[in-house]
């Protein structure tokens, strides 16, 4: 699975980048082109000639030398992935905050390809709240965080801190390829974000959801191989590059775009917060405040969930999602069985750290075989990988 996979390992001023030279062993053994970026505090640890020679090209620590320029450009374009190895505490402050001082945060920075680190610290070090504040930066970013271990430490404490050893390094880019492949072929539709409803020109009816669990899916789609279309209401978010992004306001206009391409999906997450009433009359102009009570008249908008449900064949999965605030589960499984849908992601706005406006979610999944799913209050990077495993088991 790595063959022929370019790595990109980036080496900070870590005791544990003495264990570095043994990855690339493994990577190169397995088939990996390596290229190595180190910063000027790791060579105290690691000699840039050994990794050198074991990687079989050149070293990179500068942005230049000896009237060269090191492209950090092309070096984060260049790369499937790269891999922070060790990930010191300094070097984590830095890239949390876009500080951009060597040629490795400098490459960082500018990466188009999928990133992860691999943290290697003391443990009182490790459980200081900056350090957990900057990992969740990390996270929010799209970065992805190899777990550290727990053992003895270089201060000879022993606790957690330890860099993960390069056998797991290892085994969680093994599985990084091969998820990345996983729907390959497929093309997966995303529905994200409020849908706003327009009483006149400047007002209207709309909702506190702001489209980060809708585009969590979306880029956990992208990451597994899956072509995307993102059909977005109004939000501020910033798409990654390589989602196909459709920009709607209404939920007529969502109705439309989702229904028109829906018969070439193979899968559908239905996630916006779409409105369910419009008003029934837009005024041309803005509405002056002139009386003491003002009615607005709503009907039904259409549903697009049970649209999609009824046009779907049995080769589409069709997941809806359900925010509830009351009689959660059987408001879901009522949902599940009307609209036609595969799956049923519900939220509870009881569950703390769910609902619109988190960067957390809290998650229960059903589905039409009967199957409950329960998760734990997770990022919603975190919670969009447990739907697309989930729709990807149900189609085992």
């Amino acid at each position: 699975m790595l063959k022929g996979k370019k790595i990109l390992i980036g080496i900070t001023g870590s005791i544990a980048a003495y264990k570095i030279p043994f990855l690339v062993r493994l990577l190169i053994k397995a088939g990996a082109e390596v290229k190595i970026i180190v910063t000027n505090a790791s060579k105290s640890f690691v000699s840039p000639l050994t990794l050198s020679t074991l990687s079989r090209n050149e070293v990179l620590s500068d942005l230049s030398a000896n009237d060269s320029w090191a492209n950090h450009v092309m070096l984060g374009r260049w790369a499937d992935i790269m891999l922070i190895a060790p990930l010191s505490c300094n070097t984590l402050a830095k890239i949390a905050s876009g500080l951009c001082d060597n040629l490795l945060t400098a490459v960082y920075l500018s990466a188009t390809c999928p990133v992860v680190v691999a943290p290697a610290m003391d443990e009182d070090m490790w459980l200081h709240r900056s350090t957990k504040d900057n990992l969740q930066k990390l996270h929010s970013y799209g970065n992805r965080v190899i777990p550290v271990e727990s053992g003895e430490l270089a201060s000879g404490l022993t606790g957690e801190g330890r860099m993960a050893e390069p056998e797991r390094i290892t085994e969680w880019l093994y599985q990084f390829f091969s998820n990345s492949l996983q729907l390959k072929c497929k093309k997966a539709l995303v529905t994200a974000g409020p849908t706003y409803e327009l009483i006149d020109p400047v007002r209207f009816i709309g909702n506190r959801s702001t489209g980060k669990m809708g585009l969590a899916i979306a880029e956990e789609l992208a990451k597994r191989g899956a072509t995307v279309t993102l059909i977005l209401g109004p939000s501020n978010l910033q798409i990654s590059p390589g989602i196909n992004l459709i920009k709607v306001t209404s939920a007529e206009e969502m109705y439309q775009a989702a229904t028109q391409i829906f018969s070439e999906i193979d899968i559908a997450v239905m996630s916006a917060a779409v409105a369910d009433y419009t008003p029934m009359v837009v005024a041309d102009a803005k509405i002056k405040k002139t009386e003491d009570t003002f009615s607005v008249d709503l009907i039904k908008t259409k549903d697009i969930l049970k649209q999609l449900g009824s046009l779907k064949n049995d080769e589409q999965v069709l997941v809806g999602f359900a925010l509830e605030t009351n009689n959660e589960k059987a408001y879901a499984l009522k949902k599940l069985k009307e609209k036609n849908a595969d799956m049923i992601v519900l939220n509870s706005l009881k569950d703390e750290g769910a609902g619109f406006g988190y960067d957390t979610n809290k998650i229960t999944i059903f589905d039409k075989n009967g199957g409950e799913y329960l998760f734990d209050t997770k990022s919603k990077k975190d919670v969009a990988a447990d739907i697309v495993n989930a729709i990807i088991q149900y189609k085992k």
